[in-house]
């Protein structure tokens, strides 16, 4: 396998919503900081399907779908049916009131990365975050070249975060153990025109997610086991957001019926 060299101040990978992020060090970033905006999650709009960890399964259910992809099964809060359009971030760059904002957003624009050489995690930053600039409102170092407070705060939620993303990782293979996952389809069957057929219902979106039969399936003792160490709950949260489709479709509905007589009068 070939193999090439990181520059020093990168990192390799490609992470939903960073761009250039680098390690956070007073050589690169002594001057730089985070400017306060009106429209602090501009960025978020980007993210259609956002990762979740665990524990926020109950919050992000009420949002809308939370559903499992690829071979490792990562959970994702559903927030949009179309790649690069988050449905619960407004055109002003704020959240609909009431919508939960997963950690994953909060983060922004830090991030933990694997250091290879020092066989450690270090702490990152996005330097083409829009609010990452020079004499910033909240600086990531003080006179003496040390992190700030402020630094410091995120470097606590990252650290929250990594440990619930474990957490996280340790809920889906226990899953994967219990043969829980199936494949789902979610579908949409659009509105039906006066004297037209029923038309054919769309596939929206292919997904893993628990089955239901499996579960009702498990041994006594097996269940007793997920229920005590809250597994069950999360499970619970998982398939009761997954009605949260309808939500996204109505939504969208909504939205294309609205532009529509703004394109008639273009």
């Amino acid at each position: 396998m070939a193999t090439t060299q990181t520059p020093v101040g990168e990192i390799s990978g490609t992470v939903l919503f960073y761009s250039k992020p680098e390690p956070l060090s007073p050589e690169l970033h002594g001057k730089l900081g985070v400017k306060r905006l009106d429209t602090p999650f501009k960025f978020a709009k980007a993210g259609h399907a956002i990762p979740l960890t665990v524990g926020e399964f109950p919050l992000a259910a009420v949002n809308g779908p939370i559903i499992f992809v690829g071979d490792e099964k990562l959970p994702l809060a559903v927030m949009g049916l179309n790649a690069g359009d988050n449905m619960f971030v407004r055109d002003d760059g704020l959240f609909e009131p009431g919508v939960y904002i997963p950690a994953y957003v909060r983060r922004y624009p830090f991030v933990f990365a694997n250091d290879d050489s020092a066989q450690q995690m270090v702490l990152c930053v996005d330097r083409d975050a829009d609010f990452v600039v020079e004499g910033g409102d909240l600086p990531f170092f003080n006179e003496k070249g040390e992190p700030s407070d402020y630094t410091k705060a995120c470097m606590e939620f990252c650290n929250n975060f990594e440990a619930e993303r474990q957490r996280t990782m340790s809920f889906v293979d226990l899953l994967k153990q219990l043969d829980l996952f199936e494949l789902k389809t979610a579908t949409f069957t659009p509105p039906v025109a006066e004297g037209q057929p029923t038309p054919e219902p769309q596939k929206i979106a292919e997904y893993f997610g628990v089955s239901e039969e499996k579960l009702a399936k498990l041994p006594v003792e097996k269940f007793i086991e997920i229920r005590d160490n809250g597994a069950l709950a999360q499970i619970y949260a998982h398939l009761l957001s997954l009605v949260g489709w309808d939500r996204l479709i109505s939504l969208a509905l909504t939205r294309q019926q609205q532009a529509q007589p703004q394109a008639a009068n273009s």
